[in-house]
C-alpha cells in the first residue's frame, strides 16, 4: 500500500500591506526611524507598533527629516523618516532638499490618500511625487502591496549607492489596507540605473603623470572621501605624495586638521592660506567635491592657471561648474588605493615654504577682549572636549566659528547643512547624530534665530531621552545676514534684528526648563568655562544660552562672485 502523500503546508496568512512595508524595513535593517502619524498612515503606525523598529516621535516633520538626516550623517547607514499625506508630506521638503544637496541616503515614507481620490483634491492631497521630483534621487507610488519589497530593496539600494540622496515611497491609503502574501524579500531589477566605480589603470597613470609635472600641487577634499570611506586612503596618498590637502564644508574631517598638509577648508570663510593654495596651484586634484559656487566665487577665476583634475562618482558634476582638464568618473576610494600603489613623492620645497608662510602671516584670528566672543566658546568648547566631541551646528555665522574654531580629525565629526544652508537643521540633526551614535558626546551649536525655527523638538529630546548637549551663540541678530548688510548695505538692517527691549527674547533657558531639559545663562566670559564643564558633566541634555553681543564678523570672508584676491580679512 503507497505511504499518504504528506498535506501540503497551509500558505502563510495574508498580511496588510503596510504590515508588509515595515517586515521590508525590518529586513533592510532598520532599528530605528522618525515618524509622525496621520489619516493617511495610521495602517503605518499601527503596523509599526507591532515592530522592533523603534519610533521617535518628531514634534514637527520638518524635524523628522532633519534627524533621519543626521542620523545617516553620523552613521553612514541610510536614515528613514515617515509622514502622512498633505501638509505632513510637504512639511518634509526641507528636509529632503537638505539631504538632495548634500548627498545624504534617506529614504523618505509618505501616506497617500487612497487610490480613488487621486487627482480630485482630496482632504490633505498633495502631489508629493511632483512636488519632490527636482529634490530626490528618485520616488515610487506604490499601486499594488505585492510590488512592495522589490519596491523597498530597490528605494534602499538607490538611496546608497552611487552618489547617495534621497528616496521616496509614496503609499497610498487602500494599498496599505489591502492583504498580500507576507514575502520581505525584493529584487533589484534597475535596467537604467547604473554605477561606475571603478577607474582604469590608464586613468590612473594620467594622474601620476601631472603630478609628476606639477611644481605646486594641491588637493581638494569634498563629502566623496566621507561616503566612500576613503579617509584613511586620502591621508596615504597625501603622505605619500607630499600634497597639501584642503578640504569643502562637507568634506571637514576627511583629512586630520592637526597634520602638517591640512590646510583646513576652502571657500568663503575658508581659511586665508588654503584659498591661496589652490588658486595659486598649478595642478588641483578635486577628489569628491562638486566645485560649488561657495568654494570659487566667481569660477571663470577660480585656479585659472591650473590643471584640472576631477574625480567623482556622479557623471553629471564632471565639466558642469568647472572645465576639467582630466575628468575621472568613479568612486574616490578605488583610485585613491590605485595611486597608493606606487607613490610619487617629491619634495617640493618652495611650495611648502610659500604655504607655511601664509599660514604664519594669516592665520585664524580675532580680537580677544574682556567680552564673550563667539570664537573663543568654540575654541573652549574644543578643548575641554579635548576636540573629540561631534559637532552638528545650525546655519549662520555659529556655523562658520564651529568650522574655523573647533579642531576635526576624523571623518561625520563635523555635521552640518552645506549646499542648502538649512536654518533649523541642528537641533533635530545633532538629535538624530546622537540616536545613531548613543556612546558620543554629540553638541548642537547654534544661533538665536536658527534655534528658533525647530526648538520644539526640545520635546522630543526629553521624551526620548536624547542626550544631545545644545549650545546657542546668542546675539540677538540673523548674525550672517546682518554681516551683509553691513558690508554691502551700509548698516541699514531689513528684518534682521531678534531683540525687543533691552531683555534676552526670547529666555531659552526657561523654555528648555518647560521642556524639563537643565539649562545655564552664560553673559560673561569667566563664566564660559565653568559653565561648558557644567554642561559636559550632565547626564542627559543640556542647554546653555551664551548671551554675545553683535560684534563680531565670520573672517575672513570673500564676497559672493569674488575670487580669493578679494579676501576680506578685518
Amino acid at each position: 500500500m503507497a505511504p499518504k502523500a504528506k498535506p501540503a503546508a497551509a500558505p502563510a496568512p495574508m498580511i496588510k500591506g503596510a504590515e508588509l512595508l515595515v517586515r521590508c524595513l525590518e529586513h533592510q535593517g532598520v532599528d530605528l526611524l522618525f515618524a509622525y502619524p496621520g489619516g493617511a498612515a495610521l495602517e503605518l503606525h499601527q503596523a509599526l507598533s507591532k515592530s522592533k523598529i523603534r519610533v521617535v516621535l518628531p514634534r514637527h516633520e520638518q524635524g523628522g527629516a532633519f534627524a533621519a538626516d543626521g542620523y545617516a550623517r553620523a552613521s553612514g547607514r541610510i536614515g528613514v523618516c515617515m509622514a502622512t499625506s498633505g501638509p505632513g508630506a510637504t512639511n518634509l521638503l526641507t528636509g529632503i532638499a537638505d539631504a538632495y544637496m548634500d548627498s545624504i541616503p534617506v529614504v523618505v515614507i509618505t501616506g497617500q490618500v487612497p487610490q480613488r481620490l487621486i487627482g480630485k483634491n482630496a482632504f490633505q492631497e498633495t502631489d508629493i511625487i511632483g512636488m519632490t521630483r527636482p529634490i530626490i534621487k528618485h520616488s515610487f507610488l506604490v499601486l499594488d502591496p505585492a510590488d512592495i519589497p522589490d519596491i523597498v530593496a530597490e528605494a534602499f539600494h538607490i538611496a546608497a549607492s552611487g552618489r547617495p540622496g534621497p528616496v521616496m515611497i509614496d503609499i497610498p491609503k487602500d494599498v496599505q489596507q489591502k492583504l498580500v502574501a507576507p514575502c520581505v524579500t525584493g529584487k533589484v531589477t534597475l535596467r537604467a540605473y547604473s554605477v561606475r566605480s571603478a577607474c582604469s589603470d590608464a586613468e590612473v597613470e594620467q594622474v601620476r603623470s601631472l603630478i609628476q609635472a606639477a611644481k605646486r600641487p594641491c588637493i581638494i577634499a569634498g563629502g566623496g572621501i566621507i561616503t566612500s570611506g576613503a579617509h584613511m586612503e586620502l591621508r596615504k596618498f597625501a603622505e605619500s605624495y607630499n600634497i597639501p590637502v584642503t578640504t569643502t564644508l562637507m568634506g571637514v574631517g576627511s583629512f586630520p586638521e592637526s597634520h602638517p598638509l591640512s590646510l583646513k577648508w576652502l571657500g568663503m570663510h575658508g581659511t586665508f592660506y588654503a584659498n591661496y593654495a589652490a588658486n595659486e596651484c598649478d595642478l588641483l586634484l578635486n577628489i569628491g567635491a562638486r566645485f560649488d559656487d561657495r568654494v570659487t566665487g566667481n569660477v571663470a577665476h577660480f585656479a585659472e592657471h591650473a590643471k584640472i583634475v576631477h574625480i567623482d562618482i556622479d557623471p553629471s558634476e564632471i565639466n558642469k561648474n568647472k572645465k576639467a582638464d582630466l575628468g575621472i568618473i568613479c568612486d574616490a576610494k578605488d583610485i585613491l588605493r590605485k595611486l597608493n600603489r606606487k607613490p610619487l613623492r617629491q619634495d617640493y620645497a618652495a611650495w611648502h615654504r610659500q604655504i607655511a608662510e601664509w599660514k604664519k602671516t594669516h592665520p585664524l584670528t580675532y580680537v580677544k577682549d574682556n567680552q564673550i566672543q563667539p570664537q573663543f566658546v568654540v575654541e573652549t568648547l574644543c578643548e575641554l572636549t579635548k576636540g573629540k566631541a561631534i559637532i552638528v551646528p545650525g546655519v549662520g555665522q555659529h556655523q562658520m566659528w564651529s568650522a574655523q574654531y573647533y579642531r576635526f580629525e576624523r571623518p561625520r565629526q563635523f555635521l552640518t547643512s552645506g549646499g542648502l544652508g538649512s536654518m533649523g537643521f541642528g537641533t533635530p540633526a545633532a538629535m538624530g547624530a546622537k540616536l545613531a551614535c548613543p556612546d558620543a558626546l554629540v553638541i548642537n551649536i547654534d544661533g538665536d534665530g536658527s534655534f528658533q525655527m525647530n526648538i520644539q523638538e526640545l520635546g522630543t529630546i526629553h521624551t526620548e531621552n536624547i542626550g544631545v548637549k545644545m549650545i546657542v551663540l546668542n546675539n540677538q541678530h540673523l548674525g550672517m545676514v546682518a554681516q551683509w548688510e553691513d558690508r554691502f548695505y551700509g548698516s541699514n538692517r531689513g528684518n534682521t534684528v531678534l531683540k525687543v527691549g533691552n531683555h534676552p527674547y526670547p529666555e531659552f533657558v526657561q523654555i528648555a526648563k518647560g521642556y524639563r531639559i537643565p539649562g545655564l545663562d552664560v553673559w560673561k566670559r569667566d563664566e564660559v568655562r565653568p559653565a561648558i564643564r557644567k554642561m559636559l558633566e550632565t547626564d542627559g541634555p543640556f542647554l546653555l544660552d551664551v548671551h554675545v553681543e553683535y560684534l563680531e564678523h565670520v573672517l575672513p570672508m570673500i564676497p559672493a562672485g569674488g575670487s580669493y584676491l578679494n579676501i576680506i580679512l578685518e
